[in-house]
This record gives C-alpha cells, structure tokens and sequence, in this order.
C-alpha cells in the first residue's frame, strides 16, 4: 500500500515538472517575443521584465513566497508542496528556456497558441494537486476566508492586470493578451475535466429491466434504479440512471432505440465524476 502511494505520487512529482516545463516554453517561446502577457503573478513579473528589465524568473519566486506562507497554515502541506515544485520548477525551465523562440510573426496567432501552451502546462501541473502558485493561491485563500468563488478572484486578478498592462505599455498588448489568457483557461478545462467529456443519461421506459441488461452487455457502465412515478398517470415507473463517456453516447442510443423506440432519455452534460470507471487517473 505505501509503495502504491509513493508510486502515485512520483508519478504526479513527474507530471508536474513536465507541465511546468510546457508552461515555460509558452512563456518564452510565443509571448515574450511579441511583448504579450499571461495571466497571474507571472503576468505582473513579465511587466516589469518589459519596464525594468528584471529576471522574471527571479521576480515569480519573489512574488509566491508570503504567498506559500500563508498557504502552508491554511491550504494544506500536500498542495503547498507540490505547488512549491510546480513554482519552482517553472522558474527554473524560464530561465533555462530563456531565449528560445517560434518564429512567428503574428501577434494573434503568438497570443492564441501561447495561451493553449500555457493553459496545457498549466492544467496538467493542476491535475496532479499541484499549482504554479500566483493567483491560484490567493484565489483558494480568499475563497476560504470571504467565500468568493476561486474563478471570480482569477477573473479579477486578470482584470487587474491588464488593465494594467493597457496603462503601463500599450492597448493592443492589453487586448492581444487577453486572448490568451481566455484560451489558456480554456485549456486548462479541457486538461481537468479530460477530452472526452461525461454525459450523465435518465431513461424513462416500461422496460427498464430488459434495456438495464442490454446496457450492461453492450455499453458495459454502472446503472443505478431509480423509482418514479408518472404525474398524469400516477403509475409507478423504473428510471435508469448512469454516467458514460461522449463516445459511447451512439451506442448507448442504438441500444434503447432497439429495446424501446418510446423510451423517454435524457442526455446531460457532467462536468467531472469520480468514482470506479472514472477516476481521475484515467487520463493522467
């Protein structure tokens, strides 16, 4: 058990450093070059690596350290610690990365693809209980004390910093930038809740045994029961309640369609499940 635990956590020490090293090469490769920002505390370390000519690599330790501080009492060791490589290691692959470019000319095109390689690095160093610290930190804390939701503090923190990008350098910087960072929180979505998305299924049918054990055979996902009863009617009816994967949506109709072609079903979108059949290590 404890070798499975250490294994685990390896795998995640790893996963992070690789994601930090992405993240980096988003940094360097695409948005420095064209004078573009990210988001966060790297964002504000880039601003004044453009106005001061500072080592932002320097700057983003400088910045996290009350932060990791005041994380440790509140936010919990395990997260604070992998947090703590995750930072560190992206400083690190920023300086060593220094200097390494894509030859792109568009602004646009740099903003757009560095904000998916940001939001790849980042999402799959958060996807292992990590994080680049910055606002993700300061997000968690303010969340724990005033219960402002983590997403609006990001947002805010964003707003804050573009606009004073839009100020200190130019408005075109500004607004190039945050098409990145949109992209980039796009990405790290795609990264947590995994590319093929969940779909939570309700089927309402007079054969709700029958279709179960077609579902079982032919799909292969856990079915729950669920007891009902028509308002009109007032009869008493089975519902089928399970959680597939996108892909198995066409099969998953055949199947009712064949057994019951009057079933009622509804199709919803789930944003992340846990649990045998879809634990968090199913993609990373």
């Amino acid at each position: 058990m404890m070798g499975s635990k250490t294994g685990r956590l390896f795998i995640r020490v790893f996963y992070i450093i690789i994601g930090s090293f992405i993240y980096s090469l988003g940094v360097n490769m695409l948005l420095v070059p064209h004078k573009l920002l990210s988001g966060g505390l790297t964002g504000i370390a880039i601003i004044l690596e453009y106005l001061f000519s500072i080592p932002k690599e320097i700057t983003v330790i400088i910045f996290n350290v009350p932060l990791f501080i005041g994380g440790y009492r509140f936010l919990g060791k395990r997260f604070i610690y992998l947090s703590l490589l995750g930072i560190a290691s992206m400083s690190a692959f920023l300086y060593l990365t220094k200097g390494w470019t894509i030859d792109v000319k568009d602004d646009m095109i740099a903003a757009i693809f560095g904000g998916l390689i940001l939001g790849t690095g980042a999402g799959i160093v958060m996807r292992n209980r990590g994080s680049l610290g910055g606002t993700d930190i300061i997000s968690l804390l303010v969340n724990k004390f005033f219960s402002f939701s983590v997403g609006w503090v990001a947002t805010a923190c964003n707003f804050i910093i573009l606009s004073a990008a839009a100020f200190l350098l130019n408005v075109e910087t500004a607004m190039f930038s945050m098409v990145g960072i949109f992209v980039s929180n796009k990405a790290v979505d795609a990264i947590l809740t995994g590319f093929n998305h969940k779909k939570t299924v309700i089927i309402v049918s007079d054969k709700a045994e029958d279709m179960a054990q077609e579902l079982f055979r032919h799909v292969k996902r856990g079915i729950t029961f669920l007891n009902g009863q028509g308002a009109y009617t007032h009869k008493d009816k089975k519902l089928i309640y399970m959680v597939v994967r996108t892909m198995e949506l066409s099969k998953l109709r055949e199947v009712v369609h064949r057994v019951d072609p009057g079933a009622f079903m509804s199709i919803i979108d789930t944003r992340e499940v846990q649990g045998k059949g879809f634990s968090v290590e199913d993609i990373i």
